[in-house]
């Protein structure tokens, strides 16, 4: 069985048996701050505790959150400070905790939308680019932990990274603080997306298509003839949407500009059906 730490978010294994101590020879099983973090760890982040109030006001959390250190650390200062636990762990869970936040905020927002107008907005809303837009807008790389390779080399502010922290940081909060917190921070997360982003229910596919993929990509879709079928006075067109060198949908149409259209509806199709646009070559 594994528990969780409750000072972090790395697993602890554990006998079930000793749970039941009572029962085991009354021998008490350790405590938790007995599996805690090594001491020469601990010492180093008593030691590098800042006043964060700034950045939890800027995101609106109300209440300190003592997992806000780890999920600011990159894994370069790790690297350079005893491999203390830095932002990756966190973002595994945060990217659940959003996407479910964002889900229930747009239903409750949306009554009469379709699932794939709801999955396609979600979709924008979470991705890389809107997430890190959402970090430059609070200044969060200037409360980042980096090790000075990355200071130096600025990888740091890639637009990964920085969604990856906005998405540690969404884990800490609802592992401190529960559901409802976490929900206000989606819910702040969100409606910077959307003031960023145009609405993608307005948007004709093509348009739709095009703002989906530069959140995770910025080469814009392009559109080539496949095929053409018929005379010329009763003509057909047969036409594939790629990103980069790669073909994410096709459509036909008695015009191009038709077939592109559906295209590009068929490869929305196709995204909705993959977690975050996962089919979206990089």
């Amino acid at each position: 069985m594994v528990d969780f730490h409750p000072n972090c978010i790395g697993p602890v294994a554990t006998d079930w048996k000793s749970r039941d101590w009572e029962n085991n020879l009354g021998k008490k099983p350790p405590t938790p701050n007995a599996l805690a973090t090594p001491p020469e760890r601990a010492q180093h982040h008593n030691h590098t505790m800042r006043d964060y109030s700034p950045l939890l006001n800027a995101l609106g959390i109300r209440s300190p959150v003592s997992r806000l250190e780890q999920a600011l650390t990159h894994t370069s200062y790790s690297n350079e400070h005893h491999n203390c636990p830095n932002y990756q762990r966190l973002e595994f869970l945060g990217d659940a905790v959003l996407g479910l936040c964002v889900a229930e905020l747009l239903l409750a927002d949306n009554p009469n939308a379709d699932e794939g107008t709801l999955s396609r907005t979600r979709s924008a809303i979470v991705c890389t680019a809107s997430l890190a837009r959402f970090a430059k807008s609070v200044d969060l790389y200037r409360w980042m932990n980096l090790g000075k390779g990355a200071v130096t080399t600025g990888n740091a502010m890639q637009s990964k990274v920085l969604a990856d922290v906005v998405e540690a940081i969404v884990a800490a909060v609802y592992l401190e603080h529960g559901f409802a917190d976490a929900r206000l921070l989606a819910n702040r997360i969100a409606s910077h997306s959307i003031k960023t982003t145009p609405s993608l229910s307005k948007l004709d596919p093509k348009s739709e298509l095009q703002e989906l993929v530069q959140c995770f990509n910025p080469i814009a879709p392009t559109y080539r003839v496949i095929a053409e079928h018929g005379p010329d006075n009763d003509r057909s067109f047969e036409v594939e949407v790629l990103v980069g060198d790669d073909a994410i949908g096709t459509g036909h149409g008695r015009s191009k500009k038709i077939a592109e259209q559906a295209a590009a509806s068929s490869a929305l199709n196709t995204i909705l059906h993959r977690k975050d646009g996962a089919c979206i070559p990089p």
